[in-house]
């Protein structure tokens, strides 16, 4: 009777990882706001079915029809309220840019992919900044190598030392290149 694609909210409250596994609270947390998310869906599910039968009792409605229309619009209405207290107990935020998107009849992942284009022509200004800021640190050292050639070469002797200190301190400390520490993983 409804023709609505599958449940992707729900998809999504069965793929909630736990944030720690080995606590029992923040398992019984997650299983909690798994359940409650699937209420919601549920909720929501049971309201577009109420939907396409209000639709199907207007498209054809006649004076005999009014009651079980009255009575549809009733379910209808109940099943707002029970929803609305269902998505209480949930912290689901949505980005406003995409609740709009939705009202205008647009593609939500519309959203997606602006956000992912802003990205990247972001990320393109920032490489074009420090390309640029290589380019004059190249020409400034090849302007004061011409001039001061020893005092160059001492500041490359005092850069290739502390890279090498930098590097050995980083290596000691278990800590990868991007800052990240190592996590030794248990067997």
């Amino acid at each position: 009777m409804d023709s609505t694609p599958p449940n992707s909210v729900s998809a999504a409250a069965s793929s909630i990882p736990n944030a720690n596994s080995s606590g029992a609270a923040a398992s019984d947390a997650s299983d909690d706001t798994k359940q409650k998310l699937v209420q919601v869906t549920d909720s929501i599910q049971k309201t577009l079915g109420l939907l396409h039968q209000l639709y199907l009792t207007v498209s054809s409605y006649n004076v005999a029809s009014q009651l079980p229309l009255l009575q549809r619009l009733n379910a209808l209405v109940a099943e707002l309220d029970s929803m609305q207290k269902l998505a209480e107990n949930c912290n689901i935020q949505v980005p406003m840019e995409v609740v709009n998107l939705i009202d205008d009849g647009k593609n939500p992942d519309e959203f997606t992919r602006d956000v992912l284009n802003s990205c990247i022509t972001k990320n393109q200004i920032t490489k074009g900044k420090t390309d640029a800021f290589k380019s004059l640190r190249k020409h400034l050292l090849e302007e004061l190598e011409q001039t001061f050639p020893d005092d160059v070469e001492t500041y490359r002797e005092i850069r290739a030392t502390s890279a090498a200190e930098s590097k050995r301190q980083t290596q000691s400390q278990n800590v990868l290149p991007n800052g990240d520490a190592k996590v030794k993983t248990e067997h």
